[in-house]
């Protein structure tokens, strides 16, 4: 299974080593690229298709998880590496596939590519076999995968999408779906029916919003009395909806 990755290490000596190691040790990753601190690294993540993410805890001006609260719904798998031991509480809340100390050793170098190359490969065969969420153009709906079939939803029904990781919960009326599945997934398959990104967490169904609330980014409220905060970047897309 090969594996696109990046180095996030602001020091250039553990850079080299890690990077060497990989080289040596894992031929299945291919290292895109490299950075030192949370912004460069960012821009890594949003102009590569990424597997694999090795990450230090702590850099100048930010962390490991200030950079994951930025990236928000993320494909990739992490694997931190790191001196000290006291962040794995906060590393497992993080959703990270693996923890590394160093000195890096490397068996659990191999040992961690090993366990996110698996994790990939059985994402990469259930994506095979499982029936993926659709969009019907011609009649304004969507199938959902369900364990012996598919559901139908009318796309008008949805009032919101909320993530969970790497889950998306859809909400139709007082009912709930949970999806295997981004938001950035639905985001892609429904912004051409009047769906909104209003938050990194939240995509609503711009038909069902009754009540807009000022504030930097402000809040949407939608018909079933539900409110959503609007991210400041984002304000300015869903008022163009009413403008």
């Amino acid at each position: 299974m090969k594996l696109n990755a990046i180095i996030v290490e602001d020091e250039e000596t553990s850079r080299e080593i890690l990077r060497n190691y990989i080289s040596k040790y894992c031929p299945n990753v291919t290292v895109k690229g490299e950075a030192s601190n949370v912004d460069d690294a960012l821009v890594l993540i949003r102009n590569h298709d990424l597997d694999l993410v090795f990450l230090d805890v702590e850099m100048p001006y930010g962390n490991a998880f200030d950079l994951l609260d930025k990236v928000g719904d993320r494909q990739f798998e992490t694997v931190f590496v790191t001196a000290y031991n006291h962040y794995a509480i906060d590393a497992l809340n993080a959703h990270a596939a693996y923890y590394l100390l160093k000195p890096i050793s490397i068996d659990k170098l191999i040992e961690a590519v090993d366990y996110v190359a698996e994790i990939k490969q059985k994402e990469n065969e259930l994506q095979d076999v499982v029936l993926q969420p659709k969009v019907r153009q011609v009649d304004g709906k969507i199938t959902i995968p369900l364990q012996n079939g598919f559901e139908v939803l009318e796309i008008r029904d949805i009032l919101y999408c909320q993530a969970d990781d790497n889950y998306t919960h859809i909400y139709v009326g007082d009912k709930k779906k949970l999806v295997s599945k981004t938001l950035k997934y639905f985001e892609e398959i429904l912004k051409e029916s009047g769906f909104a990104r209003v938050h990194k967490s939240y995509l609503v169904n711009v038909n069902a919003v009754v009540e807009y609330k000022k504030g930097k980014g402000g809040s949407v409220v939608l018909s079933n009395g539900k409110e959503v905060m609007v991210s400041p970047s984002r304000k300015k897309e869903l008022l163009s909806f009413f403008s």
